[in-house]
């Protein structure tokens, strides 16, 4: 089975969304959740978190079965999922995936999303205010060109503070140093919810911990295939081993481990590159010699047809 694109387009560079033809997968997924998309067979698993499905509030695009995905080209697969257009096919899709949101009216919630975690936060900001909460959004990047959803999120929420570490849009600045203003500003926060890098998410907890104010991370960047079995998310909560993937994506903030998640990330981003740079050179090889490259060239460059029949020695 495939699933087609509806709809392809670039919100910024590098970042595309991603409407997607999947009945059955769409109408179960709830704000919270994720998929695993993988673009062609013997692809790698790209989980993404799901932006828009026919349960989310104001989904316009309920009653054609679709969800949308905003992916961001940082690893190989999800280089080749940006080449997508409209009307391409999709292998598979997996999911819904993940523990949905825990969505009840706890009073005025702080959603917090920085850089692609605006994904996340988007629906859940939505669904929040939905269940009848104030919602106020803070929305973060390191400048304006890599601000994701800002009109959405406004939307979505009662009040949204824009944050940009260079000042070109809204205050200058982290998101934390914007929710400790509203904090000492008097705003009476019940509960905090952020999506983002680890060291952003760390801070936030580590002011709301001071303040006593329940805080939820999300940790689906962790995930590398969505399936449990690798291993890549596990994180310590609580004293206990979780995995973001199955167990997750939200957990507590405060009973977060974020020594050890720092080191494990660290270690994943150097695994992240390598396999970047594979992918690149196999793809520039490939560009150059339509007859493409196999795993035995790679462990033995002496077989490939483009060595020099001289130096090994033999005959074609």
């Amino acid at each position: 089975m495939t699933y087609t694109i509806l709809d392809a387009d670039f919100l910024l560079p590098g970042i595309k969304r991603l409407c997607v033809l999947a009945p059955l997968t769409a109408r179960s997924c709830y704000p919270g959740q994720y998929v695993v998309i993988r673009i062609h067979e013997g692809a790698d698993p790209v989980p993404l978190p799901i932006v828009a499905a026919p349960r989310f509030p104001g989904a316009a695009a309920a009653e054609y079965g679709t969800l949308v995905v905003i992916v961001r080209t940082t690893g190989a697969a999800a280089r080749g999922m940006n080449l997508l257009t409209t009307g391409d096919s999709i292998r598979d899709v997996t999911g819904p995936l993940g523990c949905p949101s825990r969505i009840e009216r706890y009073g005025t919630v702080v959603v917090v999303g920085v850089g692609l975690g605006a994904a996340c936060a988007f629906p859940i900001a939505a669904a929040l205010r939905e269940a009848g909460n104030r919602v106020l959004a803070v929305l973060g990047a390191d400048s304006r060109r890599h601000l994701v959803l800002e009109h959405e999120m406004g939307e979505a929420a009662d009040e949204l503070v824009v944050v940009t570490e260079d000042g070109s849009r809204g205050r200058r600045g982290g998101v934390a140093d914007a929710l400790q203003a509203l904090i000492e500003g008097g705003e009476d926060v019940d509960r905090v919810v952020i999506a983002g890098p680890i060291t952003t998410m760390r801070a936030v907890a580590a002011i709301t911990r001071g303040s006593r104010i329940p805080t939820v991370v999300n940790l689906g960047s962790l995930m590398v295939d969505g399936g449990g079995m690798c291993g890549a998310c596990r994180v310590t909560v609580g004293g206990q081993t979780r995995f973001a993937c199955v167990d997750g994506p939200e957990f507590d903030g405060h009973a977060v481990d974020f020594d050890v998640l720092t080191r494990r990330m660290a270690t994943q981003r150097r695994a992240d590159r390598d396999a970047l740079a594979r992918y690149l050179v196999t793809a520039d090889r490939q560009r150059d010699d339509p007859r493409g490259t196999c795993r035995l060239e790679e462990l033995h460059p002496e077989l490939s047809l483009g060595a020099d029949l001289h130096d090994t020695g033999g005959a074609p």
